[in-house]
């Protein structure tokens, strides 16, 4: 590219500038616009100005989707309400006493719903708003422009040709038209068009030059300089091509906002929750069903789809043998649903991603587990009959749990467990453990406490934990299905009857998953766009030289070519105009 010198009129650029407050100061290659430097001045107004422009810079919009990202970390790490498994928030409660309450009260239990990152995200959303609408405006102005005229010396841009034909120039120039149009450039027959008022219609106003893209280096190349472009009449054909570049860009940049829409309909109309269902129970959209329910602000907890469900069987199927032995090949929960009361009941089988859908509610596989049968009789004669979901422990394929019986006489009873689905003596302390997740030969390991439970302190407690501060453990054993610990003192009797599985559930109303999801269609489709496509330009030149003839000129340039290519482009160009247009003999 050769060194040019520009005359640029500086007064009138500071004057264009200031009547546009959205003109960049300095755009990038890829038409990123940076907002130009302000400094608050001392009236109310102009710090509001100073701060409007401060969050719809895109520096802001950058730091604010940092910072989104680092807030979504304990998202990941922490177990969440809303999660796949909310029973992991209460087992961290109870490894974890002190720290717990302390990220509770921080909002890290249910990150993505609490008010200080629904905050990041509407300033996110207020910043790329501001940056990117008028940014679009600029580009659609800039694509019902004229291509810019063509500069005096076609010779001096980093790409030309010229040669001799026996067409006259007319002729040239229609015919190079005509195939440029069908080469899908954007092309403009420019005949005498070098008056100023011309020029500023062909934008040759500095504001509009920046819209069009049409940056001081591009202009350094193309318009060789007010001398050089002289006063005398030019005829040209002027053509461009590649501003879906700029509309890939642009597009990218605004289906982020639809992503934040369609977050923002989930959380203001949407519902997500957590059910644990035992074989042969049921489940009713109703609150009262929820083991944990986060609702949004406009939805109505008394018209929830009022559909319902029966967990008839869990199935499960694990490898056996290998070094993948014990892993899980398949989950399935057998289920009778009903869409609205009364209608007939319709099976189904919930798998994992595979859920039942409904009325625009998705009910998805989260869990599973085991629920030891237990019958306990007191030491009154009371008899209880408890099934008590049990709680996998991770990397085990064990699951622990408890058993609270307030109404014992004549004192509390209370018992943990640990269900052992294959049961077998660990090899180096010969406790029991078990060595496979299918109940091959299920046994649970209890411990029996008698004393005061602590339900009447007013304290809550987790249904998972027994707090054991004021009672006595009175027997420990191992049952196996059908076999009765009698308990000592004539306290009762604790019969292990067998076991039922349970299955975890979220349920969700999520309106805004397919905004969601053709919003990230369309992302991944504008990066393609505003990687792939280059931006162009090409100038066609016919004009009578000293001798008579007829010489044609075509330059071109790019500012998109980092990858190479345009001038291969410019090469089968020029063959395709000389087809047209063809070089005299003694040129050809």
């Amino acid at each position: 590219m050769s060194d040019t010198h520009v005359d640029i009129d500086e007064d009138a650029l500071s004057a264009e500038v200031s009547k546009l407050d959205t003109i960049p100061e300095s755009p990038d290659e890829y038409g990123t616009r940076q907002r130009a430097r302000r400094t608050p001045g001392g009236s109310a107004m102009s710090v509001l100005r100073w701060a409007w422009y401060s969050l719809t810079s895109m520096r802001t919009a950058l730091i604010l989707l940092f910072l989104l990202a680092l807030a979504s970390v304990p998202g990941s790490i922490l177990p969440q309400r809303g999660g796949s498994d909310p029973l992991r928030v209460s087992d961290y409660y109870a490894k974890h006493p002190t720290l717990a309450p302390i990220l509770d009260h921080l909002g890290l239990f249910n990150v993505f719903g609490s008010a200080w990152f629904a905050a990041i995200y509407l300033l996110l959303f207020i910043s790329l708003a501001g940056c990117v609408l008028p940014r679009s405006r600029r580009h659609l102005r800039a694509m019902r422009l004229r291509p810019p005229a063509a500069p005096r010396n076609i010779s001096r841009l980093p790409v030309s040709t010229s040669w001799h034909t026996d067409q006259s120039p007319d002729d040239a120039l229609g015919r190079a038209h005509e195939l440029l149009r069908r080469k899908h450039f954007r092309a403009d027959r420019a005949d005498n068009v070098d008056s100023r008022a011309d020029r500023a219609d062909n934008v040759d106003s500095r504001a509009d030059r920046a819209d069009n893209v049409d940056f001081r280096a591009d202009r350094a190349d193309t318009v060789d300089s007010r001398a050089d472009r002289g006063t005398g009449p030019t005829s040209s054909v002027n053509a461009e091509k590649g501003h879906l570049r700029e509309t890939g860009n642009l597009l990218f940049h605004v289906s982020l906002l639809v992503v934040l829409v369609g977050i923002a309909l989930t959380s203001v109309f949407g519902f997500t929750g957590s059910a644990l269902v035992k074989e042969h129970d049921g489940f009713t959209d109703t609150t009262i069903d929820y083991d944990s329910f986060s609702p949004g602000r406009f939805v109505n907890i008394d018209k929830l789809p009022p559909f319902s469900f029966t967990l008839n069987k869990f199935e499960a199927t694990y490898q056996r043998g290998g070094p993948a032995n014990g892993d899980a090949n398949s989950f399935a929960a057998n289920v009778s649903w009903q869409p609205s009361l009364g209608a007939p009941p319709r099976d189904y089988t919930i798998e994992v991603n595979h859920p039942l859908s409904t009325q625009g509610t998705n009910v998805y596989l989260a869990n599973h587990g085991y629920a030891p049968h237990f019958i306990v009789r007191d030491g009154s004669g009371h008899s209880f009959d408890e099934t008590v979901p049990f709680i996998p422990q991770p990397g085990t394929s064990q699951y622990d749990g408890v058993v609270k019986l307030p109404d014992a006489k004549p004192q509390q009873l209370g018992i943990t467990g640990i269900f052992l689905p294959t049961a077998s003596a660990n090899p180096v302390n010969g406790m029991p453990t078990s060595i496979f997740p299918a109940p091959d030969n299920p046994a649970v390991v209890i411990g029996v406490f008698s004393g005061d439970l602590g339900l009447n302190s007013g304290l809550p407690q987790s249904v998972y934990a027994l707090d054991t501060a004021k009672m006595s453990r009175i027997a420990t054993t191992t049952l196996r299905p059908g076999d009765t610990l009698t308990l000592p003192n004539g306290a009762g009797t604790v019969t292990f009857v067998g076991y039922d599985q349970w299955a975890a559930f979220n349920i969700t109303h999520d309106p805004g998953k397919p905004v969601v999801f053709g919003a990230v269609c369309a992302t991944v489709l504008g990066l393609v766009m505003s990687l792939a496509i280059r931006r162009r330009r090409l100038w066609v030149r016919a004009s009578r030289d000293d001798s008579g003839r007829t010489l044609v000129e075509v330059g071109g340039l790019t500012r998109t070519d980092a990858s190479g290519g345009f001038e291969d482009e410019f090469k089968r160009l020029v063959t395709a105009l000389q087809s047209v247009v063809p070089p005299t003999a003694q040129d050809g």
